[in-house]
């Protein structure tokens, strides 16, 4: 005697087996835009546009911000990423060559470097450098200004993370073509310079300019070291005016500062990635 419940459920369960998973995937899909359109939904029923739009959008308080933001906190944050960019390039290449040198002591000393500056925070060695050696140097002439405190703490960091970006270059250039280079009775150095890194520098170009992207976001830790008017970058002109208009829309100000230069530079890494997985 058959069963009732065998009966009911047998077709059932069968025709959920026949779903094939592009029919599968469609209804995943479309549960996914379901609550997707729920959760936009409910947003704009409970959100107060208005507030949102004093509170960001003020345009009063986006006035107060003109020209400065572009004569004064923009060109700053470009000087203090690209200065530091320029240091970490020139340290951590030296850096990798010492970390791939046959003579240990090199290796040792570079590998202390790479650990240290790459354990610690950014905003610590800008602090170290900017409050730190005045307080140990008492008396001493220090010759630093602000661009060039955080032209070299920034610097110093960045050069420990690009000492290993350049590393991983140089090992993935093959080994004959050094050792073709050698052949032809070049030096090792020559060899180094001329033949290998050429491609290595080529190789990492891509994680260089992510780099560059976090040295720009990371030049708003300069607040830290107490600027003056004229060495603010776009955080600390953002935070200043916040505080002035009592509203939000100086720091969106900053943050579509930010931006324009932040997402081309993205835009710019996706495209060298592309062009190097084509030409693999």
């Amino acid at each position: 005697m058959t069963d009732p419940s065998t009966t009911l459920a047998g077709p059932a369960s069968g025709g959920a087996r026949k779903l094939s998973p592009r029919k599968r995937r469609q209804i995943s899909l479309g549960a996914q835009s379901l609550v997707l359109l729920g959760v936009v939904a409910v947003l704009i029923l409970t959100v107060d546009g208005q507030r949102i739009q004093e509170s960001f959008f003020d345009f009063k308080a986006a006035k107060n911000m003109f020209p400065v933001i572009f004569t004064v906190a923009l060109k700053n944050t470009i000087i203090y990423a690209v200065s530091a960019y320029v240091l970490g390039f020139v340290l951590g290449l030296i850096l990798a060559l010492m970390r791939l040198s046959s003579f240990a002591p090199y290796r040792w000393i570079s590998l202390a470097y790479i650990e240290i500056f790459r354990g610690l925070p950014a905003l610590l060695v800008l602090m170290i450098i900017g409050f730190g050696l005045p307080i140990a140097f008492d008396g001493m002439q220090y010759p630093l200004d602000p661009y060039d405190k955080v032209a070299l703490g920034l610097g110093l960091v960045a050069a420990a993370y690009m000492a290993e970006t350049f590393r991983a270059g140089v090992q993935a250039v093959p080994p004959g073509q050094l050792e073709a280079a050698r052949s032809l009775g070049m030096s090792h150095t020559r060899a180094m310079i001329s033949i290998v890194l050429p491609q290595a520098v080529r190789l990492v170009i891509p994680p260089l300019t992510n780099e560059l992207i976090v040295l720009f976001k990371d030049s708003s830790l300069v607040s830290a070291l107490g600027i003056t008017l004229a060495a603010r970058e776009l955080t600390k002109l953002g935070s200043d005016e916040a505080i002035k208009s009592a509203d939000s829309t100086p720091f969106v100000l900053a943050g579509a500062a930010y931006l324009l230069i932040t997402i081309p530079l993205g835009i710019l890494v996706r495209r060298l990635e592309a062009k190097q997985r084509k030409s693999r």
